[in-house]
This record gives structure tokens, sequence and C-alpha cells, in this order.
């Protein structure tokens, strides 16, 4: 039976936690998840990795058990996000890689490619974009007018984003069943991001999602330059990164495998299993392990 640990470090004087199964000594895998969660989205994933891989698995800073200093403490950025979870694999002795990148676990997982591109050995991205494509307009319209210009308006858009409804739709939407999704998840995600002060945490992270974007150029000339493996498994009833985001990749990475599975957003939720048959597979091949 596969054991989990539930970890601490402390990374830049900031306690960070995460997830941690599997011999080090096997190739490693680190799960970067996404806004509104932490590494509980993998709780179902890594059991099912860890009897070949090295899992972790962290919560970013500012969200799930990890600290959550004020927004006057810290100035919020996925350059930041990056930066501490550098830290922890450096401290962990990690440096040799595969990553798992879903929403924002992306921009901090393509930070630390740009950065060292040699410990990177291989990419599964879910929901994880790095292409104008896939951006759905729905969604992501308030977002923009919020980087655009911040005021009443566009806060107050922005602000519903954190709702208990808002996050809901999340895990529920482009999932035929929805009995399958655990509403702990949603519930759990939005107590966090409910605690004082981490309403500001999540809107300086909105205002800095554009950063990311820019960064697409430098991305795409990694891939194009590495090729690194890239296997893109996307929820196709995404409405957040909808399916041209996964297609995408290919333009760069001609050898990229592209898999559309019914689901949305937090696939995992809905079809754990197709997505872990698919990781070990192309993980197998890739590192050998």
């Amino acid at each position: 039976m596969v054991q989990v640990h539930h970890r601490e470090r402390t990374v830049d004087g900031h306690q960070i936690f995460y997830r941690e199964a599997g011999d080090p000594a096997a190739p490693t895998l680190v799960l970067l998840h996404g806004y509104p969660t932490s590494s509980s989205m993998f709780r179902h994933l890594i059991p099912l990795l860890a009897d070949s891989f090295h899992v972790v698995a962290p919560d970013h800073l500012g969200f799930g058990l990890s600290d959550a200093p004020s927004t006057s403490e810290v100035d919020y950025s996925f350059d930041l996000l990056a930066d501490i979870t550098e830290g922890l694999l450096a401290d962990l002795g990690v440096d040799r890689y595969a990553i798992y990148v879903q929403d924002y676990g992306a921009p901090v997982g393509w930070r630390l490619a740009l950065r060292r591109p040699e410990a990177i050995t291989a990419i599964i991205t879910q929901s994880g974009n790095a292409y104008d494509e896939g951006f759905v307009e729905d969604f992501w319209e308030p977002v923009l007018a919020y980087q655009r210009s911040q005021d009443a308006t566009t806060e107050a858009a922005i602000r519903g984003a954190l709702s208990l409804d808002a996050i809901r739709w999340q895990y529920v939407h482009g999932v035929a069943d929805t009995t399958l999704v655990d509403p702990e998840a949603w519930v759990h995600d939005h107590a966090l991001v409910s605690r004082p002060g981490n309403d500001l945490v999540q809107l300086a992270l909105f205002r800095d999602y554009a950063s990311n974007v820019a960064l697409y150029p430098q991305v795409h000339e990694y891939f194009r330059t590495s090729q690194v493996p890239l296997l893109a498994v996307w929820g196709e009833g995404d409405e957040i990164f909808g399916p041209e985001g996964a297609r995408a990749f290919s333009r760069d990475l001609p050898d990229a495998e592209v898999h559309l599975v019914p689901g949305g957003h937090f696939l995992l939720e809905s079809a754990v299993h197709e997505v872990a048959d698919l990781i070990r597979d192309f993980l197998r091949r890739v590192t050998g392990a």
C-alpha cells in the first residue's frame, strides 16, 4: 500500500506544505496545482503514481496549508510562487524532475523550465495553458478588464470568482455526471480563500496573471529548442482553458501527445484513473521508469 506523507519545510522564511510519496531514488514528478485549490487536487492521483515515481506536490504560498502572509508583508506574483517552489525542490535535493502543471501551476512550471531547462525531464499539462489559444472569453474577460483597470466595478466582478458558487462551477462544469465530483473539494477551497486577507492575495495574482501571457514567446522558444517530451491531457468540456489550448502545444512540439478526455477544468475529480494511465504510460516511455 502506497504511503503518502504530509510534510512542511521552511522556504525563504515561509512554511510550505507538501505531499510526498514514492521512492526518492525513482524519477521525480512535481505536481503544481491551480486556482483556487492546493495539493489536495492530487489526493487521488498521488497513490496511483507513487509505486513507480517519486511524487512531490507542494501548496503554493497563499494556498492550501502553506503560509499565507498578507499582501502588506509579501508582494505576491507568479515569480514569487516559482521562487518558493524552486527553493523547496532545492531543499529536498530534487534537481531533475518532470512537472505536471494545471491552471496556475503552468506559469509556475514554465518559469522553472526557463530558469533551468536541463532540470525538466518531461511535462504533463492538464488545463495548463501556454498559448493565446484556449482562453475562453466569457471566463477571462472580467480578469482582463481588472488587469487593465482596477476600480470598484472591475474589482466587484473579479471578486465573484472567490464565491462558493463560482468555485463549485469550476469543479462541475463540463462533467456529465456531477455526482462523481466530491463537494468537499470546493467547500475546502472556498474556506481557505475566505481566510481574512486571502482575498487580497488572490486579487494580486489575478492582476499578475498578465505577466504569464507576456512570457509565452519565451516558453515557445524553450519548447522549440528543447523539444521536451510533453503530454497534454485536457478536459474536453473545460470552459476556462478550452481544448484549443491543448492542441496548440503541437505547434512548437510536433511530438506532443494530446488527449481530450470527457470532463472539465478539474479533470482529476471525474477521470483520475484515465489520466493516471496516460501519465504512467507517457513517463515510462520518456523517462524509462
